[in-house]
């Protein structure tokens, strides 16, 4: 028997002479390639090429509530640089006959007292609140980001002197100080303009003097004074880029605050004069005819103020997002 089965063994051996097994065997049969395991939760990998663009299309995706923001704002920017054009009516023609209309397919938001189309004076003053906001907060920004990051940056007595000039505006009401602006400097678009700017400065400057001082000692503003920059090419190309993120909330916050500032000084008669529309004169004069029934006359403007004061309160966290370095890597 062991005589046999050596034979045997022999037998395979010549058969097979490396060894191998035959083609059927499982030995023999190909590995399937391995895919890397992918959990079933993982989140969609976000975009790394296309630019700005594809960067600002991230951030509206990912944030239902910035998108709609973002719509609105749209709306807003048409309406004011279009109003006049798509105004059925002239803002300023009255019709004595078509007074106190209310809301219908011929006037979509009533007439005044004078007959005015209110829809056409809502267009129009559109454009003139957002100029006001949009000069007053850039201003603003510019002053208040260049005191404050010289504050930051070189401490001692610029910091000391800065910080009294703020405290001093602080210490006053804000829009008690507007006020005060405005009275005495005349009732113009201009002054407007100059009191909301000068409110709205001490934000800018605190939050950008709190990010350079943070970010004077980093590792990579010691680098670039190493490679021979200024202080104030390091100031503009290394540490304000990086301090833009948390203004950009604060710009947002400023435009909604601004509008509502203009509209204030308007309503108290501190603002624009009529007969030019302006949302904060429209609730003024509609507000006398809220008892008689004409509703219409302070509802529409002051929905537009609203949607305009939410639109940019919501736009902050996107406008951040879109502006950080670190939401680009």
């Amino acid at each position: 028997m062991t005589e046999r089965a050596e034979l045997q063994d022999l037998a395979s051996e010549a058969e097979n002479p490396q060894g191998h097994e035959p083609e059927g065997t499982v030995m023999n049969q190909p590995l399937p390639a391995l895919e890397p395991a992918v959990p079933a939760s993982a989140p969609a990998a976000r975009p790394r090429t296309g630019g700005a663009l594809a960067h600002i299309g991230y951030v509206l995706r990912s944030n239902p509530m910035t998108m709609i923001a973002f719509v609105l704002f749209v709306i807003i920017v048409i309406a004011a640089f279009l109003g006049p054009l798509i105004a059925p009516y002239d803002p300023l023609q009255s019709d004595v006959s078509a007074a106190l209309q209310p809301p219908s397919a011929q006037h979509w938001f009533g007439t005044d007292d004078l007959g005015r189309d209110v829809f056409s004076r809502v267009l129009a003053a559109t454009g003139l609140d957002l100029m006001i906001a949009v000069s007053a907060v850039a201003l603003s920004f510019v002053l208040g980001s260049i005191l404050g990051s010289l504050s930051g940056y070189y401490g001692g007595w610029t910091d000391r002197i800065a910080g009294r000039f703020i405290d001093t505006i602080m210490a006053f009401p804000l829009f008690v100080l507007a006020m005060g602006i405005v009275a005495a400097l005349g009732n113009s678009v201009v002054n407007i303009v100059y009191a909301t700017a000068i409110v709205n400065l001490p934000f800018y400057a605190r939050v950008s003097r709190a990010e350079v001082n943070v970010r004077r000692e980093a590792g990579f503003v010691l680098a670039a004074k190493l490679s021979g920059n200024s202080d104030l090419r390091i100031l503009a190309t290394q540490i304000f880029p990086n301090a833009l993120p948390p203004m950009m909330v604060q710009i947002s916050l400023n435009l909604g605050w601004a509008i509502l500032n203009a509209a204030g000084l308007s309503f108290i008669g501190l603002g624009v004069s009529p007969p030019t529309p302006e949302w904060g004169i429209m609730v003024a004069e509609g507000a006398r005819f809220i008892v008689s029934g004409e509703w219409w006359l302070a509802l529409f403007p002051g929905a537009a103020l609203m949607i305009a004061v939410f639109t940019f309160n919501m736009l902050g966290d996107g406008l951040r997002d879109i502006v950080d370095p670190r939401q680009r890597t």
